[in-house]
């Protein structure tokens, strides 16, 4: 069983590399997310293939795609649905649920801070809930169900900033980087064929839900648990774990969900090593994306340039591994 899942984690994977050249780190970010079953937040400039990466997965993996444009005028119901007036043959008038674009396997919310609170709202409440209320009756939305929400990082006049509550929602944040010379020379190659790629759907449905009960079962060693708790609680100031930088330059560090979290996709990130026991270096190595927006920094940091990734670092770094 579980050579047949990392075998067909890699088919996924190699089938998405034949549209996006490079973001290695991002595409298995995505698929973490997706078989974790929580949602993911991409940070990068405009036209990096964020929106191509989710189209392409939804291909590869025979899914219900849709994509939200993000803008200050959208409304919750242009992302849930609304109630519509129709009329019989008869005359005879009722209400239908009209679905809204949340009702996908894989939804788009591109550039998510450009729409008003209320509208954030709307749509994180799906997300938490995975499920849908209108009027008296609850819409249930059906599994595997990912939102990934992206934001511009360059232009942030007109836009509205997720509060902290609502960005712990996401299960990992990404930061989208720019291709290397390499890379950047094969998208360029794929423009000028002007071919569309032939993609095959690798898996399905039902292989997905699948795949997320073989990542439950992956083992989790006392150390391996311990190590995820005491990487959180060094990012929390004001208790005695506290790394120095914490207690420097956060305000306010990761709530239990990062460690929940921190467990939930290093064991994914171990299925896809070929591995069925997680051990401290999936952990480590996922910190990052599952903590970076967890942290909130204060003022001293942002005087002293410091970042939530220079934070993270010298926190990663301290922490012993052997238990």
């Amino acid at each position: 069983m579980l050579d047949l899942a990392v075998t067909r984690l890699n088919q996924v994977r190699s089938e998405i590399a034949k549209v996006i050249v490079g973001q290695t780190e991002v595409v298995d970010g995505v698929i973490i997310c997706l078989l974790a079953g929580g949602h993911v937040l991409l940070e990068g400039v405009p036209g990096l293939g964020k929106t191509t990466l989710l189209r392409t997965l939804s291909r590869v993996l025979h899914l219900r795609y849709s994509r939200i444009q993000f803008t200050p005028d959208l409304m919750p119901a242009d992302i849930v649905g609304s109630m519509i007036m129709e009329t019989d043959d008869r005359g005879g008038k009722s209400l239908r649920f009209q679905a809204g674009p949340i009702f996908s396997n894989l939804v788009l919310a591109d550039e998510i801070n450009r729409a008003t609170p209320k509208t954030q709202s709307a749509l994180l409440e799906a997300m938490q809930e995975r499920t849908v209320t209108s009027g008296v009756t609850t819409h249930h939305l059906e599994s595997p169900f990912l939102v990934m929400a992206t934001q511009n990082p360059i232009e942030m006049e007109g836009t509205y900033p997720l509060p902290e509550a609502q960005l712990d929602r996401f299960l990992m944040k990404i930061l989208v980087q720019y291709p290397n010379r390499a890379d950047l020379d094969r998208i360029v190659e794929y423009t000028i064929q002007r071919e569309e790629q032939n993609l095959e759907t690798q898996i399905d449905r039902d292989g997905i839900l699948e795949l997320r009960k073989v990542c439950r079962d992956v083992l989790v060693a006392p150390h391996v648990r311990s190590y995820a708790v005491d990487l959180v609680m060094a990012t929390q100031p004001g208790t005695p774990t506290a790394h120095a930088a914490t207690t420097k330059y956060v305000r306010y560090g990761s709530s239990p969900r990062g460690a929940q979290a921190l467990i939930e996709c290093g064991r994914v990130l171990a299925l896809m090593r070929g591995r069925f026991q997680l051990s401290t270096d999936e952990v480590r190595d996922v910190a990052k994306g599952v903590l970076r927006h967890r942290i909130i920094l204060n003022f001293d940091a942002h005087a002293d340039g410091q970042t939530p990734e220079t934070v993270l670092d010298q926190i990663i770094a301290s922490i012993s591994t052997a238990k």
